[in-house]
Formats: C-alpha cells, sequence, structure tokens
C-alpha cells in the first residue's frame, strides 16, 4: 500500500499517485511509478494508461527536503526514462499544479491533458536551482528555444490553456477529468495509439543562437544580480540545441547537481522553508479563531498612509483614509492616483483595475470615518506623544471589537496601547516603504496583545499579498534595531576615511540591492536622525551617527533636497568630497585614527554587528526564530536571496569565526562589537543557529 496503485479495466490502465499534501516527487513516489510501468509491462491487455494523482494537485514538484542529502534512487531520470520505455503509451492528466518534476514526469508521458485549471511550470531558479529531470532538453522540443528561455527563467506557472497553445499540454478536459482522460486515451488507441516521446522530437531552428544567449546573460545579469541558476539553466538550455539529447540530458544533470549542491540553493532553499515557518506561532494554535475583518481604515495621509491605503485596496478591502487636514488628504488622494496611473501607464495594470482599486478608498476629515471599520491603522508623524494622542482619540469612536494597529517602525507598542481601555485589542503593524509594493509586514506582538488579533493579522497580511513576520516589542523591533549596527558601522568607517561610495559599492557587490549609505540618502537622513533621536538606550558615544547628525544640521536631507551622503544628479548619486572633509574633520574632534581598511574589513563590520544583534533578538525572544529574522531581511532590507539572510550567513561563514572577528574588533574598537551571549554560547558549542531553531 504505497504511495502509487496500479489497476487496469477495459484496457486502459490508471496509476495513481497518492502522497499528500501535494504528491511531491519523493523516493517512494519515484520507486512507486517504476514498479507501476513494470506492471503496465506485463499487463498485456492494457492498450495504454493513464497517470494521475489524487487529491487536489497532481505531482507539484520534487520533495526539496530530500536535497540536503545525496538522492536515493531510483533517480528523477529514471522515472522518465520508464515512462518513455513504456511497453504503450501514456496519457498525464494533470489538474492543480505540475510543477518541476511533476511537469517533467509529464513530459516522460507521450500525451498531456489538463483541466481548465491546471498550471504547469518550472519554479526551480526561485530555489536556486535549475530543471534536473529533462526539462530543459524536452521543453525545447515542444515549445522553441525562446519560449523555454522565458518559461524557465521566469519561473512563473502558465495556465492550463497558454499552455494547450504552446503545445505542452494536447487536450484541455472540461468536466471529470479522470473520464476525459480514459475518453482521450480511448481516442488515441482508436486511432493506433502513436507513440510520441518528446525526446525523439528536433528543436526547432534557432536564428543566431550566440546573439539569443548572450542577449539572455546580459538581461539576466541585471534581473537576477548575482543569481547563479538562470546563468546555468540558459547554459542548459543552450546545450537541448548543440548537443544530442542524451548528451544534453548529462549536461543539464551536471548543471542540476552543481547548483543543488551549491550554497546558493541551499540558501534559498532555507528561505523557502523559513517562509512557510513564520505564521506557525508557538502559543496560538492553527485553530484560533479569527476577528472578521471587512473594512479597514487609515489614520493620516501621508506617503506611508496613502501607501498603506493602496495596499488594502490592492487586497479588496474598502478602505477609509483619513487625515485631519483637508489639504493634507487632498495630496495623499492625488498622490494614490497618480500612483495608479503610472502602473497603469506601465501595463502593471489595466485601467479598470485602476478604477476599481481607486473606487475602494473613501475618505474624511474626522475620526468617525473609521467608526465602521474591523481594523484601524495609524501611520501618522513617528512620535509617541502624537501616536497616543490618535489611539486615545480612536477608542471613543471605534466599534467594540475593531482592531487597532500602529504602523510605528520603532516605537514602544506598549505605551501606544496602555493609551486606551482597550490593549488586548492593539497590534503594530509596521509596513516596509512603499507599503504598496514592498512585501514584508512586521507584525508586532504587546504585551497584551490578543491571540485571536494575532492571528487576524496573519490573516489580513496574507490577503494582502504580504509576509507577515510576528516580533516582540523593543526599540525598532527586528528589522530596524538591526538596521542601526548597519548604518553606524557605515558612518564609523567614513569617519576612519573610507570613501562612502567604496562602502556602498562593497556592499552592493555582494548582493545588497543598496549600499547603505546610498539607503540613508534614499529614506531620508531625516528619518534616520529622528530615529535615533527617539531612542533612549542609544549608545553614550558622541561620534555615533556622526554622519547623520551633521548632514541634518547642514539640511542635507538626502535625496529630496538633492544632497545629503552624496550630491544628486536626478536619482543619480556623485561623491562629494565635502563629506570627506566633514569626515577628517570629526576624525580630529572625536579622536579617531584614520588609516587604509580592507574590503574584507569593510564587509565584515558591516554584517558581522549585524548577525550579532540578530543573535541578541533572538536571545530576548524579540525574534522566534532564526529563519524569522532571514526572512525580514531578505523581503524587507534587500539582502541577496542566495545568501539567506543575516542568521543563515553566519551559518555559511561559521558561527565561531564571527564570534572570534567580532572579539577582535571589541579589542581594538571598543565594546560595541562584544559579541552577544547566544553567540558566544553557539561558538563554544560549535553550533549553528539553524540547530538552535530546532
Amino acid at each position: 500500500m504505497g504511495p502509487v496503485s496500479y489497476e487496469s479495466a477495459h484496457g486502459i490502465a490508471v496509476i495513481t499517485v497518492d502522497s499528500p499534501p501535494v504528491n511531491a516527487l519523493s523516493q517512494p513516489v519515484r520507486e512507486g511509478i517504476i514498479d507501476a510501468i513494470a506492471e503496465l509491462n506485463a499487463d498485456v491487455p492494457a492498450r495504454a494508461a493513464v497517470l494521475r494523482c489524487a487529491g487536489r494537485t497532481f505531482i507539484a514538484g520534487a520533495d526539496i527536503a530530500e536535497f540536503d542529502a545525496p538522492l536515493k534512487a531510483p533517480s528523477f531520470a529514471d522515472v522518465i526514462e520508464a515512462l518513455e520505455g513504456a511497453r504503450t503509451f501514456v496519457v498525464a492528466a494533470i489538474h492543480g499544479a505540475a510543477l518541476g518534476g511533476g511537469l517533467e514526469t509529464a513530459f516522460g508521458c507521450d500525451y498531456r491533458c489538463a483541466s481548465e485549471s491546471a498550471r504547469v511550470g518550472f519554479p526551480e531558479v526561485n530555489l536556486g536551482l535549475i530543471p534536473g529531470a529533462g526539462g530543459t532538453q524536452r521543453l525545447p522540443r515542444l515549445v522553441g528555444v525562446e519560449r523555454a528561455l522565458q518559461m524557465i527563467l521566469s519561473g512563473r506557472p502558465i495556465a492550463a490553456g497558454e499552455a494547450r497553445a504552446m503545445g505542452v499540454i494536447d487536450e484541455i478536459i472540461e468536466g471529470d477529468l479522470l473520464e476525459g482522460a480514459l475518453a482521450f486515451a480511448e481516442r488515441l488507441v482508436a486511432q493506433g495509439g502513436p507513440r510520441r516521446r518528446i525526446r525523439e522530437l528536433d528543436v526547432a531552428p534557432v536564428d543566431n543562437l550566440d546573439a539569443l544567449v548572450a542577449g539572455q546573460r546580459a538581461r539576466i545579469a541585471r534581473s537576477a544580480r548575482g543569481f547563479q541558476a538562470p546563468q546555468r539553466a540558459i547554459a542548459a538550455i543552450e546545450a537541448a540545441v548543440r548537443l544530442p539529447i542524451d548528451e544534453g540530458l548529462e549536461r543539464e544533470w551536471e548543471l542540476f547537481e552543481q547548483s543543488r549542491t551549491g550554497v546558493q540553493s541551499k540558501a534559498q532553499r532555507h528561505l523557502f522553508f523559513a517562509q512557510r515557518e513564520v505564521s506557525k506561532i508557538p502559543d496560538i494554535p492553527r485553530d484560533t479563531r479569527k476577528r472578521n475583518v471587512e473594512r479597514i481604515a487609515v489614520i493620516g495621509a501621508g506617503t506611508m498612509g496613502s501607501a498603506i491605503a493602496m495596499a488594502c485596496a490592492n487586497g479588496g478591502f474598502p478602505v477609509s483614509l483619513i487625515e485631519s487636514s483637508e489639504d493634507n488628504l487632498q495630496r495623499g488622494l492625488e498622490y494614490i492616483r497618480k500612483t495608479y496611473e503610472a502602473q497603469v501607464g506601465k501595463g502593471r495594470m489595466s485601467a479598470a483595475e485602476s478604477d476599481e482599486r481607486v473606487s475602494l478608498i473613501g475618505h474624511g476629515t474626522a475620526y468617525e470615518a473609521a467608526s465602521d471599520a474591523d481594523l484601524v491603522i495609524e501611520a501618522v508623524f513617528e512620535d509617541l506623544a502624537v501616536k497616543k494622542e490618535v489611539f486615545s482619540a480612536l477608542e471613543g469612536v471605534c466599534k467594540h471589537g475593531a482592531i487597532l494597529a500602529t504602523n510605528t517602525s520603532t516605537l514602544d507598542v506598549d505605551a501606544i496601547a496602555a493609551s486606551t481601555a482597550r490593549p488586548a485589542d492593539v497590534i503594530g503593524l509596521h509596513f516596509f516603504a512603499p507599503a504598496n509594493i514592498m512585501r514584508l509586514l512586521e507584525i508586532v506582538r504587546g504585551r497584551e496583545t490578543g491571540k485571536d488579533v494575532i492571528a487576524t493579522a496573519f490573516q489580513v497580511a496574507k490577503r494582502l499579498r504580504k509576509v507577515g513576520v510576528l516580533v516582540g516589542v523593543c526599540f525598532g523591533f527586528v528589522g530596524n534595531r538591526m538596521v542601526l549596527p548597519y548604518v553606524r558601522e557605515a558612518q564609523q568607517l567614513v569617519l576612519e576615511g573610507v570613501a562612502p561610495n567604496r562602502i556602498d559599492a562593497i556592499a552592493y557587490d555582494w548582493g545588497m540591492a543598496m549600499g547603505p549609505l546610498a539607503v540613508l540618502d534614499l529614506s531620508g537622513i531625516d528619518i534616520f536622525y529622528h530615529i535615533v533621536a527617539a531612542w533612549a538606550d542609544r549608545p553614550d558615544d558622541p561620534s555615533y551617527g556622526w554622519l547623520v547628525n551633521e548632514l541634518f544640521a547642514l539640511g542635507r536631507l538626502g535625496q529630496k533636497t538633492g544632497r545629503g551622503v552624496y550630491r544628486y544628479d536626478g536619482r543619480k548619486p556623485i561623491p562629494d568630497d565635502e563629506i570627506m572633509a566633514l569626515a577628517a574633520a570629526a576624525a580630529e574632534r572625536y579622536g579617531v585614527q584614520r588609516r587604509d581598511v580592507s574590503d574584507a574589513e569593510i564587509l565584515q563590520r558591516l554584517f558581522y554587528p549585524m548577525i550579532n544583534e540578530g543573535a541578541a533578538l533572538l536571545d530576548e525572544g524579540i525574534a522566534i526564530r532564526p529563519g524569522d529574522i532571514d526572512v525580514i531581511w531578505t523581503n524587507g532590507f534587500g539582502f541577496p536571496a542566495y545568501r539567506g539572510g543575516p542568521m543563515m550567513c553566519a551559518d555559511q561563514l561559521g558561527v565561531a569565526a564571527v564570534r572570534d572577528r567580532l572579539a577582535e574588533y571589541a579589542d581594538r574598537l571598543g565594546d560595541r562589537y562584544a559579541p552577544s551571549p547566544l553567540l558566544e554560547r553557539l561558538a563554544r558549542q560549535g553550533a549553528t543557529f539553524a540547530a538552535w531553531s530546532r
């Protein structure tokens, strides 16, 4: 009674994969399919076979949990070889999703039929992999090289109708899939049941293959900077054109194994599982009853509030945007209108979609406009007194059971909750700018926040297509608390004589979306100035944040004023000698020695203190799991996914090596580098953050 069964009646065999939840192509499933084909080969009356899956989907892909160890026999290729070598033809009956190894299994069949709602694709690049069971060799034989490149490099699944038009699917089945697949097989038998192995097809000729490949490589180098898997996928598809099928399959497997065993895929697979863990909260059962959220109100029509309103409208929620000033309200509504118009202009949504979303956003200038909201999100100025005043006012307006959320990025959610008589209803929902685009949502749990409120917040995040991560209350929560040492070190390095553009280039080349000083200018020097000014426990060090302090005093607030760390020509940053002059004077004032600093030290000083802060957050219980921190940093701060996040990166570097280097910096440069207690414990034990999380 394994995961694959075989039955035969009326001359058509049915092979059924039943391996919940998604019929992954695990070792037992692979073995079961091969055994079923052996039964088919011995079943002389059977004139054809249908390969189908029970449950909600066809084979949704490989079991990637197997990829951390050598793959057990039979291999993926053995499954395809068995299907192609079957005594009679096999029809794949696809419903749900046939992805990666699932679609490759279907490619081992002679024909493919699918329900109208089915989707097929090769998402491997999203896990740092390429198809490894012939996908890069067989897809070009079906659809041509250009379409194969597009489908495999995008990683996006396509609908059954499009797949039918491309030739990936042979028949769309209306109604019952199994009945339709059996009827399709019967028709093929009546036609003589011709075998149609994809491996025997020729790849359509390509005009100037060299130019096509070079163009794709250049495009991917820009759009997927630093990622190895897409470049390997191009090499594998190129092999489909240049090599006989068996040699092409060997080349594909070689490239697949390079990816599977490499650091990048391990990091991306780590994130895949970590992102599925973030909503699992140890003390909140899965069946916790959620509150009903149908209408949302947003307080504050500034850039952030307006963007949050758009995020809510994008999720299909009716929204009331509330601002005390009519002028500010109109500016917010104009910002929303122009943002949607820009999306239409870029072809990212239709005019009808834009109109529908704008129509969901109502507005008002009094708190009473929030009276019917199930969720109220405060997005006013980042000042504790102002926020407490807003929550106190909402107390008398909002209906019983409404969730009151603050979008604060650093402030004490418990202090805000204390300004109401319903602290159990209060939660932090920290959106990241721009809120209508960025996927991360820090869900901040206050001391008295109700469990049902937390469960509801995750449900809302899912509808908004956000990645919600639960964090505890402290200054800056997880993301911004870890940003503080990152931008601190960038400023200290400038103080020691390192040019800002060199620091940013090193961080960018390492994989960050932007360097730390460029981020200061983009976000606004004033934003960081006020964050640090509001930090009651900031270090007692006169040089702390020196660059932000001086730039703020000079009115150099970043891109919005045309000058910050850099001068700007439009959005183009231009190094400014005045910054180095400021640094030289500040170094003399603070008694800082200026010296040559290596690229390696710059990287270590940017990222090791960040890792150290992450360890402290875990030790304090502010973050639940190391993977939660990694999800926050890869979704909210431009940390390269192919490095897996700060804590995964620490494991790859070696926790003891990180601890030792921080201890050296602490001896030379001060206690701010002192390894945290958790980092010390793990280093002494020879342990990893991944092991600690278990």
